[in-house]
């Protein structure tokens, strides 16, 4: 590389490494007024039920962090769930994955988790939105890796 020039950006090579079982597990949650939690927990939602929704859109999107993040390895995913829980103000959700090879599946975990709030966020909108369609209390907030293990 000539002096000066950038090292560019490159996916690091793993393929020299063992495939061993790995797992992560990613947790987040958006902030939401008290008045969307009672909708939600009372089924009052119009595009319909949050939680199921959420889960769902969860595990498509921790199969697909490759397509998002430039150099993030595509992964065969061995398991996957994703929990919704509806709290007093807020929805967490805990997106748990698990495969057999040569990296881990943190990145997975988050993006489960990212696409599962952002899922939450879009169904409710029409009730967090003040009169001038912002959402002031509106938040997405403490996403992070809360467990990774490899084993062998």
């Amino acid at each position: 590389m000539a002096e000066g020039a950038s090292p560019g950006a490159r996916m690091v090579d793993v393929g020299g490494k063992e495939d061993v079982p790995r797992m992560a597990t990613a947790r987040g949650e958006i902030i939401l007024s008290r008045k969307t939690v009672e909708a939600i927990r009372e089924g009052r939602i119009e595009k319909g039920d949050v939680a199921v929704t959420a889960q769902v859109a969860g595990v498509m999107a921790l199969k697909r962090p490759p397509e998002l993040i430039p150099l993030c390895h595509s992964i065969p995913i061995t398991s996957a769930r994703v929990e919704v829980e509806v709290l007093d103000d807020r929805v967490a959700a805990l997106c748990n994955v698990s495969a057999s090879y040569k990296t881990g599946v943190e990145m997975e975990a988050l993006v489960g988790v990212s696409a599962a709030l952002l899922t939450v966020w879009d169904m409710v909108k029409y009730l967090e939105k003040d009169e001038t369609g912002n959402y002031p209390s509106t938040r997405i907030a403490e996403i992070r890796v809360l467990e990774k293990r490899k084993e062998g």
